[in-house]
């Protein structure tokens, strides 16, 4: 394989002026708008639009970057459309909240569906020979996927590999989740996601990025920076670099790396030197225990006793109940009190949750989070 390259700059701030700029310099880096976008050609924009969410939450690809990279590919010829798969709620209510909705349609750029799915075969793939994808991707000439750097409770991070995801038609993101419950088999299905659409381009939004615990229930972090690259695991593997995470405790990348989707360490780097982004207290899971993966001698008895967890602040609950909707499995691992209902916060069943922890990942008042139980803690010395 040869050496990939990631494009970084330096950008402070959402002034439209300002990451217009950053996008253009991170494209020359690469090559050129040209290398990506030619005349008559039909791409599809393929954001983060994760949930409904302000802008200043981080939770969502910032519009001036939307803008920016709809500019630039519009300046090579390309016809372009967007689109993405929520885990929760509408697209398209998720991107008028977000602000790329008004910008779409001031640079008539159409919002696609991606309600519809089509049956595609993918016989290279290492562990998913066939998945349903949605239609606009298929019908695309191209995709530019368009990630946020966040962290994630179950992948650590989340960036240019896993956004891809929403590429899958809504229903069927939470079978994935049924029927891969652990981390390792879930990264390797988004590695072969990734690998049969294949998109040309990788944009992270990086200006404001989120700590903590994300993918919605984090802190917004200034990390200032817009990566670009044609390799989607050398960009995540920049990330863990600058926020001082070994790249090979996020499975996303470690599988990419082992089953050829790209680099994570023969990388060249492009623009401002990688050393000024980096972020030490940055805040992300680096403990090298904590796993979902329960399979092995011990089963049961490591899912219950050391595996992290899913915890309820009850003091932030509203019982809206958007974890019990999330929950992917039947019978549901959280759910309601079948006497006192929503007057009390949901409740877990410990011995049926997979952890994938998609209640955490979409809990609206930021209520849920992944703990490691006391075993678990002693054993890794966290």
């Amino acid at each position: 394989m040869t050496r990939s390259q990631v494009a970084l700059v330096r950008c402070e701030s959402y002034d439209p002026k300002a990451v217009d700029e950053a996008i253009g310099r991170a494209l020359d880096l690469l090559g050129g708008a040209g290398r990506f976008a030619r005349p008559g050609e039909r791409l599809l924009l393929k954001p983060n639009l994760l949930v409904a969410s302000k802008p200043a939450d981080a939770v969502t690809t910032h519009p001036a970057v939307f803008e920016a990279v709809i500019r630039h590919l519009q300046a090579a010829g390309a016809t372009l459309t967007y689109g993405d798969s929520p885990a929760f709620g509408k697209a398209e209510g998720a991107a008028r909240r977000g602000g790329l909705a008004e910008v779409a349609e001031r640079y008539d750029v159409a919002f696609k569906e991606f309600t519809e799915g089509r049956q595609v075969s993918f016989p290279d793939g290492g562990l998913i020979k066939q998945f349903t994808l949605a239609a606009p991707v298929l019908d695309a000439d191209g995709i530019v996927s368009l990630s946020k750097l966040k962290t994630h409770g179950l992948t650590r991070m989340t960036g240019a590999v896993k956004n891809q995801f929403g590429c899958i038609p809504g229903v069927l993101k939470g079978e994935f989740h049924a029927r891969m419950p652990d981390v390792e088999r879930f990264s390797q299905m988004l590695v072969d996601l990734t690998a049969v659409i294949a998109p040309r381009l990788f944009v992270m939004d990086g200006i404001l990025g989120m700590e903590g615990n994300g993918p919605r229930g984090g802190d917004p972090r200034m990390m200032n920076v817009i990566i670009a690259s044609e390799d989607p695991v050398a960009l995540d593997a920049t990330v863990c670099a600058m926020v001082k995470l070994d790249s090979r405790l996020v499975p996303t990348v470690r599988w990419g790396a082992e089953w050829g989707l790209g680099n994570a360490e023969d990388i060249e780097y492009l623009g401002d030197a990688l050393e000024t982004f980096v972020v030490e207290d940055f805040v992300v899971n680096r403990s090298t225990g904590s796993t979902t993966t329960t399979q092995g001698r011990f089963g049961a008895l490591v899912k219950d006793w050391v595996v992290p967890r899913p915890v309820i602040d009850t003091s932030r609950c509203t019982s809206c109940g958007t974890c019990v909707q999330m929950c992917p499995i039947d019978p549901k691992a959280v759910d309601f009190d079948s006497e006192l209902g929503h007057a009390v916060p949901p409740v877990y069943h410990y011995e049926r949750c997979i952890r994938c922890y998609c209640c955490q990942e979409l809990c609206p008042e930021h209520a849920i989070t992944v703990k490691t139980p006391i075993l678990g803690r002693l054993i890794h010395r966290r």
